[in-house]
């Protein structure tokens, strides 16, 4: 005599579901999805290595205390990395947007332009992540 197996849960049957490729939400237009991440890989980059600098820049200023002559040739760092940080989100949204991803990998893509060297860590995340979900 056999004994009857229990039905799967609703929790076991959200995570299998989760797991597989069809909860994913398909790319809908992979070539601007492909445009898009060329895009985000240049601000990346630009974003991290403006907030390298700008890190730079606060160290002359805050903790070495440099003089006044070499601050007004580096005081534009601060008002570049705001602006070039502005560019970065409109990068962010357009590719979070295409590929469809979820709002925690949002966050994280925005918070690379803040925390130094981040930036260089999600970019590569993202783009692996990317890669896997566009055809070839």
């Amino acid at each position: 005599m056999t004994t009857p197996q229990p039905a799967p849960s609703a929790a076991s049957s959200a995570a299998s579901s989760a797991a597989s490729p069809a909860a994913t939400p398909a790319v809908r237009e992979p070539a601007k999805a492909r445009a898009a991440l060329g895009r985000y890989r240049v601000m990346a980059y630009i974003t991290g290595v403006m907030l390298l600098v700008l890190v730079v820049e606060m160290v002359l200023k805050y903790v070495v205390g440099a003089p006044d002559d070499l601050m007004r040739w580096i005081e534009w760092i601060p008002f570049a990395h705001g602006w070039i940080y502005v560019v970065y989100l409109v990068t962010v949204l357009d590719l979070w947007s295409k590929l469809r991803w979820g709002f925690g990998r949002l966050a994280v893509m925005v918070l690379g332009g803040v925390v130094p060297v981040m930036s260089f860590v999600v970019e590569r995340r993202v783009h692996a992540d990317a890669e896997a979900r566009l055809p070839h």
